[in-house]
């Protein structure tokens, strides 16, 4: 075989196994990618039953219902144009609260209300804990 043939079969067989590879990464991605939704998004459309999503929001303010359990809580996910209520049992974040944003992993209902197996609080880009801002504040002070 000619050196020419050579390299042009290898060339085919590395170009083979990057598209083998690549098919067998997303195959094995498909079930841990979760789409993002906002109850605007879903609102009047048919829901992504029994797939993986996405749900972020905001809390809305006085929907936050705490079980007896101490573990189970219902709340009220909205973007301004709709609402979706969730369900969550477990463990809430610290930064989780009424009028804060939220992004719940889970599944929706068929009834439209959301079952959540994860929840995410979300801050905005200024957000400092509160130790933190105290000590900020003294350096700028020192450094002025």
């Amino acid at each position: 075989m000619k050196a020419k043939h050579q390299r042009l079969v290898l060339g085919l067989l590395a170009l083979a196994a990057i598209v083998g590879a690549g098919l067998l990464a997303l195959s094995a991605l498909k079930d841990q990618a979760a789409f993002f939704y906002a109850p605007g998004d879903v609102a009047g459309k048919p829901l992504p039953l029994g797939k993986a999503v996405r749900l972020g929001g905001m809390v809305e303010s006085g929907s936050l219902k705490r079980e007896a359990d101490g573990v189970s809580i219902h709340f009220t996910v909205t973007d301004g144009l709709a609402k979706v209520p969730v369900a969550f049992r477990g463990v809430t974040p610290d930064l989780f609260r009424e009028g804060s944003g939220v992004v719940a992993e889970g599944r929706f209902n068929p009834d439209g209300s959301f079952a959540a197996d994860n929840l995410l609080a979300k801050h905005d880009e200024r957000y400092m804990p509160p130790q933190m801002a105290g000590k900020m504040h003294k350096t700028e002070t020192l450094e002025k």
